[in-house]
């Protein structure tokens, strides 16, 4: 029987030759039947030498070649002395080891909406904003290191992980189910960013709609707005106060935000309203088939953004003193690279960019055949990400440089950080374009909203594939509409007066703090307790790759420590939390800690559960076991499972190539 017979695509020729040469000398493995038998007897033989020999009904003499047979058929299959570990359902919810899970309706859509969900307002949006806040160029040498080091190590294990169980970012803990936790506390992660990124999609909708009037809205002066006297005839600016008209008609027409939230956020604006619960049915119509809607989407979420930005790009550098935005973007302030909070921002950057430890990649992964090349697909991915974030920066430094010199001051303070970076910055360059300046409004807008809906639906699908995963017998539909509906009205308060309060509050306790703390409990988890050598060697299996050191460095060592001195450092550094200068009521950054308590509190919840469910005999014992694969951890298709423990078996004896 030759290798094409392997049920989920071929086994790759680099594995060493003996593992090869057994696997393919006896690829009939075990079938388990419906009553959890299986059909032939699985035995071990020594045969001459190091070599060692496996037979299934048969037992095969490796020098002679002399099939002998053997008793088979009808019995229970348990382990033996030889047999490492049984096929039988686990006891965390005896899961079916049939390959019954969705699948992507063609392989490229999974690198398509990999790229969707990395690539999204997190690149156009965030990254300039963090890079604004943090110095400009003196944010680019730790963010390249945060993601070299940290990003791309991290996006490669959870796509490992993924395919190789087939499971969603909570069952996938069958690896360790004391951990178990870190993938509901992700979850609440999770939920807390698709909550404030649906608001920052319901603005695009807002500016895309007003961009079809005959005159686009920001780019003329409204006496409603300041008063006849303070607006200049064919200027784009106040005579006066040296405003930018985008920022007057943001603050004034579409977005009017209050100074403190020390009385309340206030209620939410009604066409912000209508605009949030048209994004979130697109969500629901994304999603609602779960992989096959969503892999279709992805087709022109992935590609769309890349024509517009390199667009603005064009039009940007042809700007008045765009250069010397430009060359802010990429000079560092050496003595920002010292500041402990200048890491910590790009650490959450690269989380909140490439989408790392919020689940989604765990949950894209598991719908991927198991021998995908998910090596390639990280590179590929990682590097796209990086691309895209460096080409809006560059985009809008470049717009920054020409309202700098235009207005002749710093560009440090040429314009507010926030959401001000997208929705005036971009707006105000477009309004100078000399060639229907609507087009490249709906284009851009468009745009924007394209990059959101491509990472809200990712994220969003994180969610619903642990809920599914949980609750098999609930229908995808309903699931998918419960979870919209709760993140529409929890929406809400992002588009009250107050609501960019709330999107600092959130971004920093809910989003920001929970997942640097899951990330490293989730590498640490995978590498010192599941071990470094079995990661690698079910890598090795999977893909038929020997992982370097490079590897082995950041998982081992490298990201734990590293971002648990930085997590330390940036507290022991820490300032008062302020929005716009703003100082936050007590009652709000009580409800911050609150929030990130919650999430935080499921790890040590779901790790006694996962001590209390396990089988053995006592207290001491259940820890132990709670820290050891259950039945369920491995590859899902009975044949490669089996694949999988006759290479373990021999993975120590046999020489490396």
């Amino acid at each position: 029987m030759n290798e094409k017979n392997r049920s989920n695509g071929h086994f790759d020729p680099n594995l060493n030759h003996l593992a090869r040469q057994n696997l393919n000398n006896f690829r009939t493995v075990a079938h388990m039947n419906d009553f959890g038998h299986v059909n032939n007897a699985f035995n071990y033989v020594p045969s001459e030498g190091n070599a060692k020999v496996y037979s299934y009904g048969h037992r095969t003499s490796f020098q002679s070649g002399n099939v002998l047979p053997t008793i088979s058929g009808g019995l229970p299959f348990k382990p033996t002395e030889t047999s490492l570990e049984s096929v039988d359902a686990g006891d965390d919810g005896g899961e079916d080891l049939s390959n019954d899970r969705d699948t992507w309706g063609n392989p490229i859509e999974f690198l398509l909406s990999c790229i969707s969900m990395s690539v999204g307002l997190g690149n156009v949006w965030r990254f300039p904003f963090a890079a604004y806040e943090n110095g400009g160029g003196a944010f680019l040498i730790p963010y390249l290191i945060v993601l070299i080091f940290i990003g791309k190590p991290i996006y490669f294990l959870e796509m490992a992980l993924g395919q190789f169980s087939s499971y969603g970012q909570v069952k996938v803990w069958a690896l360790a189910p004391f951990f178990k936790g870190v993938g509901y506390g992700s979850m609440v992660g999770t939920f807390c960013v698709v909550s404030y990124y649906c608001s920052l999609m319901a603005l695009t909708v807002f500016y895309f709609s007003a961009s079809f009037q005959s005159t686009l809205p920001w780019a003329i002066c409204d006496i409603n707005w300041v008063g006849p006297e303070a607006c200049a005839e064919n200027s784009t600016y106040l005579t006066d106060n040296n405003i930018s008209l985008p920022q007057l008609y943001f603050e004034h027409e579409v977005f009017p935000q209050k100074k403190n939230i020390d009385d309340g956020i206030g209620l939410p604006e009604w066409r912000l309203t209508l605009c949030l619960l048209f994004s979130w049915i697109v969500i629901f119509f994304s999603l609602w088939k779960g992989v096959q809607s969503s892999g279709k989407v992805a087709y022109f979420t992935a590609i769309f953004p890349y024509v517009v930005l390199l667009i603005l790009l064009v039009r940007g550098v042809t700007l008045p003193g765009a250069w010397s935005g430009i060359l802010y973007f990429i000079t560092p302030q050496w003595d920002k690279i010292y500041d402990p909070g200048v890491w910590f921002s790009a650490v959450g950057q690269c989380f909140f960019s490439l989408s790392t430890a919020f689940g989604p990649i765990i949950m894209f992964s598991s719908y991927n055949p198991f021998t995908r090349n998910v090596y390639n697909d990280a590179v590929i991915i990682s590097f796209m990400d990086t691309f895209t974030s460096l080409l809006a920066g560059f985009t809008i430094f470049a717009i920054l440089g020409s309202l700098a010199t235009e207005l002749d001051v710093d560009i440090s303070v040429v314009a507010k950080s926030g959401p001000g970076l997208a929705f005036i910055s971009y707006p105000d360059a477009i309004s100078k374009f000399q060639w229907v300046p609507q087009l490249f409004a709906v284009l851009f807008f468009g745009m924007l909203f394209t990059l959101g809906v491509g990472s809200a639906t990712s994220l969003t699908g994180g969610i619903i594939t642990i809920i599914c995963d949980q609750y098999p017998h609930f229908g995808r539909w309903q699931v998918t509409l419960v979870v919209c509906i709760a993140g529409f009205c929890s929406g809400l308060i992002y588009v009250t007066p107050g609501g960019q309060f709330m999107l600092t509050l959130v971004d920093h306790f809910g989003a920001n703090f929970v997942i640097y703390v899951m990330a490293i409990v989730e590498v640490a988890a995978v590498a010192w307790v599941y071990g470094l050598t079995n990661f690698c060697r079910d890598v090795e299996f999977m893909l038929g790759i020997k992982l370097g050191f490079y590897w082995k460095f950041c998982w081992g060592f490298f990201i734990p420590i590293g971002l648990s001195t930085i997590l330390i450092y940036s507290f022991v550094e820490s300032h008062e939390l302020t929005h716009n200068g703003a100082k936050f009521p007590a009652v709000a950054i009580a409800c911050g800690w609150s929030l990130a308590a919650i999430a935080l509190l499921l790890i040590p919840c779901w790790a006694m559960h996962g001590i209390a469910s396990r089988k053995a005999p006592t207290l001491w014992g259940k820890i132990k076991e709670s820290f050891q694969p259950t039945n369920d951890w491995g590859p899902k298709s009975i044949k490669t499972r089996q694949e999988w423990i006759l290479f373990k078996q021999n993975y120590d004896t046999l020489p490396s190539d």
